[in-house]
């Protein structure tokens, strides 16, 4: 009979492993679907501005565009603000204000007669900019070993949010007009503002985690890294493309290919269906394979050509949802994979100012795809909008071809203990001498160090021999 081995202890570290408890369920089942009622709000007008903007006093191509990029102005410039003052007055209180300021520019623009007012109230929407305060309160209420999956979850939601809007948008449209959509709008954000009143638990501190929460210090940091840098780049190009497309793409339908916009709706939601589960394969060969450069430098190019395509769709419905079908095919694939690549090679304690600065790029294209993509469009008409399309994403993608091989490591988070006894710069080298690990940052008044390791290479039981390793039971 082979002898029983003695139990050891493990160490204390936050990898993503175990159950969320009931409270963390609660606590992200309530702040994803806050996210997703919210960006179903913004997305919902895409299809069809472009379509009954049109009636509206004063308006012309440029500003149709602009009104419709307009959001991700304010959103870009105040989201990392509203998240670094949620620290000092409080979570729940920046939402609360957010969404308010949200409600209002949704109301004001549903209100209007004129493109102008329908402008300021994208404005005002945008400036309820509470996407880093919503993952800051994440922080706040969820433990360090569930982060990944809280994440993961709000992240879903926003994917769906998108896709439910391209097919709601177009039926309340078509039965409210483009003021429903935004009295349906303010109706969502006043949903979401209860849901943070009484189902979200109210945090009794604040958890800075560099996974979530933006640091003023970190700022320059991750400005001055290359392959971050490339990546911001992606996703603003991603979202200036996706925003111009709906300048567009609406009135090829309508008018080229004889449409009703009323029957839209279900154009997209096939398309979107398709698409999605289309992209899955790709990126599952991405990440197991670890093929992801050659992954995401095809679905650009795919993304390019497809949007030239779009110059040639006059009078086929199927030729425009075959080409459609493979946009939103990369279009997914990139949006699904972007962000885990931003978390994987931002410094091991910046990974929350890495994707406030990414979010802040994400709007600044759509900003840009409106208001530029409405210009061109008065001035040269369809066309001219595609090829400025097409162009920014060639550029991504001589951009992407330059980019190295992105790294496949994971983070990993260790409670340390004895540290008063051993210098922190003993504690950092020896962790950096570990095989698998890539990079380490030491967190001295939390006694936490952050890991990027390569799962391949590292053992976790490694830790387990470090006396400055917390140790926990693996009861």
């Amino acid at each position: 009979m082979r002898a029983s081995r003695p139990r050891v202890a493990t160490p204390f570290i936050h990898s993503g492993t175990g159950y969320m408890n009931a409270l963390e369920k609660r606590s992200v089942a309530a702040l994803a679907s806050v996210y997703a009622m919210r960006m179903l709000g913004l997305f919902m007008v895409m299809p069809v501005f472009v379509l009954l903007g049109s009636d509206l006093q004063g308006a012309t191509p440029a500003l149709i565009g602009f009104a419709i990029g307009a959001y991700g102005l304010s959103q870009a410039l105040l989201q990392i603000p509203f998240g670094l003052m949620s620290d000092r007055v409080g979570r729940k209180r920046m939402i609360y204000v957010g969404l308010i300021l949200f409600a209002a520019g949704s109301v004001l623009a549903g209100a209007a007669d004129s493109i102008y007012g329908v402008i300021a109230g994208r404005i005002l929407q945008g400036a309820g900019a509470i996407a880093s305060v919503l993952m800051a309160m994440l922080s706040d209420l969820t433990r360090e070993e569930q982060r990944t999956k809280a994440m993961a979850t709000v992240g879903i939601s926003i994917g769906l949010s998108f896709s439910v809007s391209l097919v709601v948008g177009p039926l309340l449209g078509a039965a409210w007009g483009l003021s429903g959509i935004f009295y349906t709008t303010a109706v969502l954000a006043l949903l979401a503002l209860i849901v943070v009143a009484k189902v979200v638990p109210t945090p009794h501190q604040h958890t800075v985690s560099a996974e979530t929460h933006p640091a003023r210090e970190m700022v320059g940091k991750v400005l001055a890294d290359g392959r971050l840098l490339r990546l911001d780049f992606g996703i603003f190009a991603l979202h200036f493309a996706l925003t111009a497309l709906f300048l567009v793409f609406p009135t090829i339908l309508k008018e080229q290919l004889g449409l009703a916009a009323s029957s839209h709706w279900w154009f997209y939601l096939t398309v979107m269906v398709t698409s999605f589960f289309a992209m899955v394969p790709f990126i599952i060969i991405g990440e197991k394979k670890r093929k992801m450069k050659p992954v995401l430098c095809g679905a650009i190019a795919l993304l390019a050509v497809a949007t030239a395509a779009m110059t040639g769709v006059t009078d086929s419905l199927v030729f425009a949802w075959v080409v459609l079908f493979f946009f939103f095919m990369a279009f997914n694939l990139l949006e699904a994979s972007l962000p885990s690549l931003i978390s994987k090679e931002a410094p091991a304690a910046s990974k929350g100012t890495a994707m406030g600065v990414y979010s802040t790029s994400q709007f600044l294209g759509a900003f840009l795809g409106g208001a530029l993509g409405g210009y061109l469009l008065q001035q040269t008409g369809l066309d001219g909008v595609l090829w400025l399309m097409a162009g920014a994403l060639t550029i991504w993608w001589l951009v992407a071809l330059t980019m190295p091989a992105p790294s496949y490591t994971a983070s990993l988070v260790v409670q340390l203990s004895n540290t008063l006894s051993i210098p922190f710069d003993d504690i950092d080298q020896r962790l950096r001498g570990l095989s698998g690990v890539a990079d380490v940052v030491i967190v001295e008044e939390a006694s936490t160090a952050y890991l990027k390791v390569d799962r391949q290479h590292f053992n976790e039981d490694q830790l387990a021999h470090l006396e400055f390793v917390r140790q926990g039971d693996n009861t």
